[in-house]
């Protein structure tokens, strides 16, 4: 019988340093905003590569997305990103805010038809933001429904977005339309790159361009149920 095999210190080292090498990064993103302004179609967009109206029927009227994990690669790095979606009815006021526990990335949304949802980014939903996850979490703001700009009657201009996104320190400004899937893969790959700047507890804006383009969609992986991830933002919310 042959001598065991015994594995040196030099080869277990290199084995342990391409283990991490390929290790998966998972990061937690967050969506807000008033309650049809088009969060959900964006995440179903995003994650299942459908607009609203070819949702299954118990998807397009339920209130929220079910928490999905896409799974992408950014820069040949692979990303576990979980979704969250919200609800902005007032009705869930005191349930909303214990989607935000360990998350490293908030997307902001308003319709670009509704000015009035841009006005509650200001008046409340960064107020929300930066109350239970401080300051330093990454906030990327989202104009949905691009696609509505030229035939609704009142419609927020591209410079008014950009406008309020600098007023609320967000790192970028990105409209997207969910109906058409344009701009939508833009919108995650400046959130998830925010949120490795997070990780990295690096402080440099993102404001403007989101860096050369690096993530590819391949799969939702499903929900992603409570699962929490390391780091991000810790809150505590007692209901």
């Amino acid at each position: 019988m042959s001598d065991p095999l015994v594995l040196d210190g030099s080869w277990r080292s290199r084995h342990e340093s391409a283990q991490l090498l390929f290790q998966q990064i998972r990061r937690k993103l967050v969506i807000v905003g008033d309650g049809a302004c088009g969060k959900t179609s964006l995440l179903c967009s995003f994650a299942l590569g459908e607009t609203s109206s070819t949702l299954h029927p118990a998807i397009r009227h339920s209130a929220v997305f079910d928490n999905y994990v896409a799974e992408i690669r950014l820069d040949d790095k692979p990303v576990q990103l979980a979704l969250w979606d919200t609800a902005g009815q007032e009705e869930y006021e005191r349930l909303r805010p214990m989607s935000y526990s360990k998350s490293h990335v908030i997307l902001i949304a308003f319709a670009i038809d509704t000015p009035d949802s841009l006005d509650n980014v200001t008046t409340k939903w960064i107020e929300e933001v930066r109350s239970i996850c401080g300051p330093s979490i990454p906030v990327v703001l989202v104009g949905c429904k691009a696609d509505m700009r030229d035939t609704a009657p009142q419609s927020v201009s591209y410079a008014q977005g950009e406008r309020v996104a600098q007023q609320i320190g967000a790192r970028a400004y990105k409209e997207c339309s969910a109906l058409k899937i344009e701009g939508v893969d833009d919108v995650f790959e400046t959130a998830t790159r925010a949120s490795m700047l997070m990780r990295e507890g690096a402080e440099t804006q993102t404001n403007g361009s989101a860096g050369p383009a690096g993530q590819h969609r391949r799969r939702s992986s499903g929900r992603s149920g409570n699962d929490e991830h390391e780091g991000g933002c810790g809150c505590c919310v007692v209901c």
